[in-house]
């Protein structure tokens, strides 16, 4: 017999806003820390110990936050809002300063993607004013690399996901037509499309040591696509939700398990071998955001946070032995 679902090992109360997005970042071997983005403006960067918010920034004047990253070799975090800023923080011995910003002009809900590979610079794909581009700029210098644009009309831009490949940089978009469009960086061109979605892409992630994806969407289904050797896109599984409607899907570093945040409040775990329902973890009592992993040396420490419109983020520990 299948074992219930657990329970979250603990929920973090106190953003006093819906939490649109969540990041772990994970140094040496205590407990991650956790930021998130809510719906008032606000980044908090929680304390997993005592399970309150260390720091509460404000760098978007009220604009709903929806994104957060940070750099792995630095005290700098990245936050994205509603008021078509990134903003670029130093929490270097407790600083909370902007130091500058970077102009998106997206009015848009797709989040940045943030690529930091080896020796060369870091780069940041950004949502542009048109609502098919993609800017994606040199991070420290804001020295523009490149512009994409689909040759036809694909709808708005809703999702991507960039990673460095051996022939450099790759980025997978997802389009408001329910389509993905894998793009060169480098050569500015696309390598390939795939219709994944009868509806819009509004999220998706990317494996890239095993060269496959997932994607959701607004239909009741989670799609996963492979990437051949000529670097082109194509199905591989689909598998069929309760409800509709997923917000965003996460593949756990270990390349074992996905988790998909759902419209009906509720977290889905597969394996990610072959889409595998795993789980149904049901906590919030309103649509989950996000949902996010910490890729920790320590096994009791690999968690998952789930961020909901109920205002609360749960923490979970599941399937986290190696």
């Amino acid at each position: 017999m299948a074992r219930p679902p657990p329970d979250p090992v603990f929920t973090l109360r106190g953003s006093a806003a819906p939490v649109n997005t969540l990041h772990f970042h994970c140094s040496g071997a205590g407990r991650p820390l956790l930021y998130s983005g809510s719906g008032k403006g606000c980044v908090h960067v929680w304390n997993l110990n005592s399970r309150r918010p260390e720091t509460v920034l404000e760098g978007h004047d009220g604009a709903s936050v929806i994104w957060v990253s940070t750099l792995n070799s630095t005290d700098m975090l990245l936050s994205q809002g509603r008021d078509m800023r990134v903003c670029v923080w130093d929490l270097h011995e407790g600083r909370s300063t902007v130091t500058h910003t970077l102009h998106t002009g997206s009015v848009g809900f797709c989040q940045c993607s943030l690529l930091e590979a080896g020796t060369t610079k870091p780069l940041l794909a950004l949502p542009a004013e048109h609502t098919e581009e993609i800017k994606v700029v040199e991070l420290d210098s804001q020295a523009p690399v490149c512009s994409l644009i689909p040759d036809s009309t694909r709808g708005m831009l809703m999702c991507m996901k960039m990673w460095q490949a051996d022939s450099g940089p790759l980025l997978c978009a997802g389009y408001e037509d329910g389509s993905l469009v894998l793009w060169d960086v480098s050569n500015r061109r696309p390598l390939g499309c795939l219709k994944a979605h009868p509806d819009p892409v509004m999220c998706l992630d990317v494996d890239a040591g095993r060269q496959k994806g997932i994607s959701g969407s607004s239909d009741k289904s989670l799609t996963s696509w492979t990437i051949n050797d000529q670097q082109s896109l194509q199905m591989q599984d689909s598998v069929p939700l309760t409800n509709p409607g997923v917000s965003q899907v996460c593949v756990r570093a270990d390349g074992k398990i996905t988790a998909a945040a759902g419209w009906d409040g509720s977290v889905r775990v597969f394996g990610w071998k072959r889409l595998k329902p795993l789980a149904v973890l049901q906590h919030h009592k309103d649509l989950v955001h996000s949902v996010a992993f910490s890729d920790h040396p320590e096994p009791s420490q690999r968690l998952m946070a789930a961020g909901s419109k109920d205002q609360r983020i749960s923490l979970w520990s599941i399937y986290s032995e190696r």
